[in-house]
This record gives structure tokens, sequence and C-alpha cells, in this order.
């Protein structure tokens, strides 16, 4: 009977070293495992079990009694592979090693256009993301007085682990704008005598006419000549705002559209930002060039002429744009 108990002891031993202090196999095979928010610790245990990834659930969970790690696990994702000890998975699962998933956001890109990125990224639906974007209310609660977030979604690499609340998502994005957003261009624009979504609203612009950043403080530069004299600023990008799903067919009946958002028939800025700048172009609305332009055309290359005077501009339009078939913007022909 000692000899058995010995037998007996010895097997569970050494099954509990096999069940804690090694890899389930030599080769390793990741699996991704969710973590409910509401899992207890046997059904995790069972999971990871399930997954191949422990050799006991029953060992597993003793392990998280002798660790006191039952109610400390986070919910989420994680990439969890067969080659990891026991007590590595449960470190993993206490300290929240959630897979962040990816996602770039590209500068100048619309809040309609930042919410289909989120949305290819399964991150967040997309309808949610635009409700988000047009609720007063909701950026009120992130400090900005507008009636939209459109401007404020500031163009970067983010990472997010999966189930992030579109809130969250949109909240970090905004924090993001006012970390670029400094002290040293806040006191630049109110040198300016320019609010803080005048600015953002110009940068937009600029950020939707050129993708040349030598070319964003020359924009800028046309821009503001044409505000300090009170011409209206007549910009391509204006018009197409409010038209997300535009197929890039311009006709005069376009350009003479009336919303608050044409700046050929709106003197001044339009009413709010038409896209997501970036850092240059928020910099460029700051810092004009001091140049006396104040036309601008596409030499059909992603570069523009620019102008001083009105015949100097039909001159480059003549030029440049003499074989295209879209008809001449107003800022391009009259000024």
């Amino acid at each position: 009977m000692f000899t058995v108990t010995l037998l007996l002891l010895g097997g569970a031993a050494w099954y509990g070293h096999r069940a804690l202090d090694l890899p389930r196999q030599d080769v390793e095979i990741h699996q991704v495992v969710e973590i409910p928010p509401d899992a207890s610790f046997k059904t995790v245990a069972a999971l990871l079990a399930q997954k191949g990834l422990i050799v006991s659930p029953f060992w597993f969970r003793l392990l998280g009694k002798v660790e006191d790690a039952e109610r400390k696990i986070k919910p989420g994702e994680y990439d969890l592979h067969t080659k990891m000890r026991p007590p590595e998975i449960l470190d993993a699962l206490v300290k929240g090693r959630i897979i962040q998933y990816s996602v770039v956001i590209p500068e100048g890109f619309t809040a309609y256009q930042v919410g289909k990125v989120l949305n290819e990224a399964s991150l967040a639906d997309d309808a949610v993301i635009t409700r988000l974007v047009r609720t007063p209310e909701f950026a009120k609660s992130l400090g900005i007085g507008a009636a939209s977030l459109e401007g404020y979604l500031f163009p970067d690499t983010y990472s997010f682990p999966r189930h992030t609340k579109p809130e969250e998502i949109l909240k970090t994005m905004v924090s993001r704008f006012r970390q670029v957003y400094t002290p040293d261009l806040q006191a630049r624009a109110t040198a300016l005598n320019m609010t803080e979504r005048e600015v953002i609203t110009l940068a937009s612009i600029i950020e939707k006419e050129t993708g040349q950043d030598d070319e964003r403080p020359l924009i800028s530069a046309v821009f503001h000549n044409r505000l300090r004299k009170r011409y209206p600023l007549q910009s391509d990008p204006t018009v197409v705002y409010e038209m997300p799903e535009f197929d890039g067919k311009w006709t005069h009946a376009l350009l003479a559209r009336s919303t608050p958002y044409n700046t050929y028939i709106h003197p001044g800025l339009p009413p709010g930002p038409i896209a997501n700048p970036g850092l240059k172009s928020l910099v460029a609305a700051l810092n004009p060039a001091p140049v006396p332009y104040m036309y601008f055309v596409s030499k059909n290359d992603g570069s523009h002429q620019f102008s001083a005077t009105l015949d100097e501009h039909n001159r480059a339009v003549g030029h440049y744009q003499k074989k295209s078939s879209r008809p001449h913007a107003g800022r391009k022909e009259k000024g």
C-alpha cells in the first residue's frame, strides 16, 4: 500500500510538473483566444484547454488560486501559443497583453472616410462613427465647441484592441490633435487673430489642395491674400465636401451648387473643416509664405503654377489646362 501511495504521489507530482512547468508542445502554434468580459476563471481554463494551450484545466485553475489571479484576468483577444508555459499564459492574461490592431488614418481624409477605414479594419461601424462625429453633445464632451468632429480626427497610425468603444477611438484621435496643436501654434494663431477652428478649416483646405510639402506655404499664402482682400477663396475641394461619393466629374452646375461650403459663391472660410489635416498643413495655415500670389492652377503632375496677377494666371490656365475637359473654376479664370 505504501508503495502504491508513493507511486500515486509521484505520478501526481510528475503530472503537476507537466501541467504547470512545461509548455503544451515544443512546436509554436499560435491561437487567438478571446476572453469574454464576464468569463469565470473556470471558463477561461476550459477555453485554453480547448485551444490546446494547456494540459490540464484543473492544474491551471490551481495555479490561478495560488497566484491569487482568478479575478485579475483582463477580457479581450490574446495571441497565445503552444510553447508558452502556463505561468506565462496566466501572466499575459493578468497583465492584459491584448492584441492591438493597427490602423492608418491618412492626412486629408474626411470623417466619413475615417469611418470607412475603421469599418474595413473591423474596429468600428462606420455608421456609428458618422453619427458620433455629427453629435454636438459628444463633441462638447471632448472640449470641442462645434457641431462636428471634422478636422479634429488627427491623421496618424493608431493601435486599438478589438471591441474598443467607438467613443474611445474618436477620443484618442482628438487627444492626438490636442498633443500636436501645441501652445506655440496656438500663440501663432492668436498673433494672426485666428480662432482654432479657422486654423483647422484653412489647414484642411490646404491639405486637400496639394500633396506637395513645399507648396503648402504657397497655397496658404494665396488663401491668406484672398481673405485679406475679401476675394472668394474659390477652392474646388470645398464644393464637393458634402458629396462623400463624388465621382470626380466636374461640371459648371456642380461649381454653382448653392451650399454653405461652396467658396465660389460664399466669401471667406467655409463653415468648418472639410477634412482632417496633418501637422504640415496646420503649420502652413499659420505660416503663409511672404509672396503676393493670388492664383494657382494645376500643372497636371501633382504640382501647381502660382501667379500674382489675373493676366499671368489666365496665361497659365491656357498653357496647363488647354487639354483638360474639366471646366475651369472661377479662381482659375476670373479671380
